[in-house]
């Protein structure tokens, strides 16, 4: 997923971003129960996202939108206060860990049980994620499209 102007300059969503993603909501919610569910369960992971101090913000905002647009299928809640990301069967695939969280030198993406990055008798299930370059995103995507993918 490309950055826009505005969104480069700033670091963060952009005003139609933030309001995609109210929109959003506010469609989950029209759904019903389960809709609803799934709203609050978003609108808890961009609370978290927002509540990050401002480098770890813009990282997690940038994850949000890459892994939102490569694994729409991946429904967003918080999982110890993080931003987490589940499939299907509620189970969470992927974490964003700010390194504000346990005053860490850099952020943590990290894969749980649910992905399927299994590759031999050893793999990484987390990488370290100090800047937004397009060389990470195109890196969170390979990832998060080998997390999801049917096993």
């Amino acid at each position: 997923m490309s950055t826009n102007t505005e969104t480069a300059t700033s670091g963060g969503f952009t005003a139609e971003e933030r309001a995609a993603m109210k929109t959003r909501s506010a469609e989950l919610r029209a759904e019903g129960k389960k809709g609803a569910k799934k709203a609050d369960d978003l609108q808890a992971a961009l609370d978290a996202i927002a509540g990050m101090p401002g480098h770890d913000r813009e990282l997690a905002e940038r994850v949000h939108a890459t892994i939102t647009a490569t694994a729409p299928e991946l429904s967003p809640k918080t999982w110890y206060g993080m931003p987490a990301y589940a499939n299907a069967a509620g189970k969470v695939v992927v974490t964003f860990k700010h390194a504000g969280k346990f005053k860490t030198r850099y952020a943590t993406l990290e894969f749980q049980d649910a992905a399927t990055l299994d590759d031999g008798d050893m793999w990484p299930v987390s990488w370290a994620v100090a800047a937004w370059t397009p060389t990470v995103e195109a890196s969170i995507i390979e990832a998060v499209t080998t997390a999801t993918r049917s096993s």
